[in-house]
Formats: structure tokens, sequence, C-alpha cells
């Protein structure tokens, strides 16, 4: 039997230190911690697809908080499933005492750790909810404030004109127009048009 143990933070920024601490003081070797920076919506992350495909049945998995191993509520069920039944291996949740699968292992102790897992699931993928939800009202707030979201808009320069005059006769080419104006091809074509709306023009070319 072997000892592992599974960290996953949100971000890159995010710190993973409480976990380390909390695995460190079970002893469980440095080689057998499986760490994921990445956001818990679903299992496509590349420690944890190494770890399942380590584990053997007997072997014991530490994991610190149940929303650490994912913040998808079916998915969560169904990778606890995958763990438990066909790796047979034994889960600890370790702010969770009641999540231990070492023990109460009769029809009740089941239950009771599966009815428990169903509703920490639920919550942790209802806050994951409650996050994208309060996200989404600030970025409608501050739109409604008047703050711009994305890559600025790349504004035409004050040679616009000229070197739109000069291509048009066929002066210079497409690749010089973009060089001189520096724009990007689709940039330019949306600058353009705003140009001739506006009256500035008044010959159409292709490149």
């Amino acid at each position: 039997m072997k000892t592992y143990a599974y960290i996953r933070v949100s971000s890159a920024e995010q710190n993973e230190g409480r976990q380390l601490t909390a695995m460190e003081e079970l002893n469980i070797p440095s080689e057998q911690v499986f760490l994921d920076k990445q956001s818990g919506k679903d299992f496509n992350r590349t420690a944890y697809k190494a770890l399942v495909k380590k584990l053997k049945a007997g072997d014991l998995l530490y994991i610190k908080s149940i929303d650490r191993l994912g913040r998808n509520y079916e998915e969560i069920l169904e990778q606890w499933r995958i763990l438990t039944k066909e790796r047979e291996v034994d889960v600890v949740v370790l702010d969770m005492p009641i999540l231990d699968t070492r023990i109460g292992r009769d029809l009740l102790g089941t239950f009771i750790a599966d009815l428990v897992l169903a509703l920490l699931s639920f919550v942790a993928e209802s806050e994951r909810e409650n996050i994208k939800a309060r996200q989404q009202e600030g970025i409608a707030a501050a739109r409604a404030r008047g703050v711009k979201f994305g890559r600025p808009i790349k504004k035409s320069p004050d040679n616009f004109g000229e070197v739109v005059s000069q291509w048009e006769r066929g002066d210079i080419l497409f690749e010089a127009v973009l060089e001189q104006t520096g724009l990007r091809t689709a940039t330019f074509y949306n600058r353009l048009r705003e140009f001739r709306v506006g009256g500035n023009s008044t010959c159409y070319k292709k490149v």
C-alpha cells in the first residue's frame, strides 16, 4: 500500500502552502504528492490524471477538503466512485473526518459518507456558481459606470487618410500601408470602413 496526496489551487497566483503543510505532517513522500494549479470545474488536469494512473487497490489518498478535489457536483461524485469502487482506493478528506473510507465500511457508514459527500459536492459547485454570478454582476456594474473591458481600440494614425489615398491610387503596396499605419490587416479594414463611412474616400480597393 502506498500513500498519496492530491493538492489543487485554482491558479498559479494562489498559495498551496496550507495544503502542503498538512500533507508534510502526514509524512507523505514528496514524489507521491500531486499538485495542480488549475480550476476545479472539471477533471481534465495533468497531475490528477497522472495520480489516478498510479493508484492501485489498497492505496490511500489524502485530500485537504472536498473542494480541492473539484467543484463540479456530478463529476466529484463520479470521480469518488472511480477512486473508491473501480480503483478500490481509500480516500481521506482531512477537513471532514466522516469522509474517510477506512472507517464505517458497513452499509450505514457507507450511506452516511455518501450522503455527506453529495451534500459537500453540491455546496462546492454552488459556491463556484455564486462566484461566477458575482463576477458577472461586478462586470455589469463596471460597464454601467463606463468601464471598458478587453484590448483598447487601435485608432487610426494621423496620416491614415494620406496613406489610404496613396494605396488607392496604386502608389504603394498593401504591405506598406500596414507598415506606415502600424495596423494589422483586420484592424486596418475596420478603420478603413469607418473612414469611408465618414465620406473621406471615393475609391474601393481590395488586396
